[in-house]
């Protein structure tokens, strides 16, 4: 496929999804997060890898323009490398969930491709911390893709991006959680705090 070709279909693709992605779901998201941020409570997001990184831009973002409370485990590179050292990769985030007293007032969100899947040993980081967060009573939610993996199965609010490319579900995947994140954090009933560029254009 030569360069323009590939141009195009990626960018009609990115078109189609939010075209066809369950807007419901979306809703639904946001009434959680609105009822967590009425309540106080706070936003924990996972993710590994990319979803490492969108959860970091993820909880800026919370923070600064929605007021709300959240962590991302990833972000303390010193606790999550010496629990991966001491303790193992599958219990690095429900420890830390754990030490951080989650409570059924907070709520989780996951930021994940395939969602976690323990059968296949893939995301199971994911798996164990959403077992717990059930134990809990915790909110989840996500924005995943594929068939949404073990967090679908258990989310409150599960926004699952169509695959559109077999040979691309993470590039899309990926594309899209910083799309809704924004969305999400940007929504009249989230958001608290003007954005620079937005105040300065007033």
């Amino acid at each position: 496929m030569d360069t323009i070709r590939h141009i195009e279909k990626y960018l009609s693709n990115i078109g189609t999804i939010a075209d066809t992605i369950d807007k419901d779901a979306i809703v639904k998201t946001v009434d959680i997060l609105t009822e967590t941020k009425e309540k106080k409570g706070r936003l924990f997001v996972l993710g590994v890898g990319g979803g490492a990184s969108g959860a970091s831009h993820a909880v800026s973002d919370f923070r600064k323009i929605s007021g709300i409370e959240a962590y991302a485990p990833t972000d303390n590179v010193s606790e999550l490398t010496a629990r991966v050292n001491d303790e193992g990769w599958d219990s690095v985030f429900v420890n830390w969930l754990k030490v951080s007293n989650l409570t059924k007032n907070d709520c989780i969100f996951v930021l994940s491709v395939g969602g976690g899947n323990r059968e296949r040993n893939i995301s199971t980081n994911l798996v164990f911390a959403l077992q717990f967060a059930k134990e809990v009573g915790t909110r989840i939610l996500g924005v995943i893709g594929r068939d949404g993996g073990y967090t679908a199965s258990v989310a409150d609010a599960a926004i699952i991006i169509p695959t559109i490319s077999n040979e691309a579900i993470t590039p899309y995947t990926e594309s899209f959680q910083a799309v809704i994140c924004h969305l999400l954090v940007s929504h009249p009933r989230l958001k608290s705090f003007e954005m620079k560029w937005e105040s300065i254009n007033k």
